[in-house]
């Protein structure tokens, strides 16, 4: 079961990790407004994709989009919000600018983009169901495949993180880093596009 377990981790890693929604999202955070005052917004996206994780896991993902209506009216509330966290990420001050003009990141907000990431559970629906590890298990199990994919999910997210800091820190000129911004804002939107096409959440 341990190395099941361990592929599961390994093919959780390039699927989680590639840029979507959620990853986008923190590395446009991070580099509009720092590590620090980004840091509520990633402990959001974090329990946000737990929370996903965990639905998954228990078959409540699948009762709830069964419900009439219920994966298109996700579908449009995701696009829009997303929508919103791309001109927040497009608007912010450069970092130390020291410009008030945006809020701080909050946890409600990168919670409820992990929860309407429709990236999120087309990638970790498919890594739980296609999972190795053996399902006579039970209880056990399912613990076992949460925590890994929990695991991976935040490593990512503070890979990301770190990444969109890491660009803010190079960028002290505030033109290069509005053009940054913005930059990250429309990837933002583009990771958006395939995933609606796609309509991951219907898997």
């Amino acid at each position: 079961m341990v190395r099941d377990l361990a592929l599961l981790a390994l093919a959780a890693l390039p699927l989680m990790g590639s840029p979507g929604p959620a990853t986008l999202s923190l590395a446009g955070m991070a580099a509009a407004h720092g590590v620090v005052r980004s840091f509520r917004y990633a402990a959001g996206i974090n329990t946000g994709t737990i929370a996903v994780v965990l639905l998954i896991a228990t078959g409540t993902t699948a009762i709830v989009l069964g419900l009439p209506g219920m994966k298109t009216a996700t579908m449009v509330l995701a696009g829009l919000y997303m929508l919103y966290l791309a001109w927040r990420i497009a608007t912010a001050p450069p970092v130390g600018s020291g410009e008030q003009g945006s809020h701080r990141p909050s946890f409600l907000g990168g919670f409820a983009l992990a929860i309407a990431n429709p990236k999120a559970y087309g990638a970790i629906g498919s890594l739980y169901v296609g999972s190795l590890v053996e399902a006579q298990q039970g209880a056990y199990t399912t613990a076992a495949k949460v925590l890994v994919l929990a695991i991976v999910a935040v490593t990512v997210n503070t890979t990301w993180l770190a990444f969109g800091a890491a660009i803010a820190a190079a960028l002290r000129d505030p033109r290069k880093a509005r053009i940054a911004n913005i930059v990250f804002a429309l990837l933002l939107l583009l990771s958006l596009a395939p995933l609606l096409l796609s309509s991951p959440l219907e898997r």
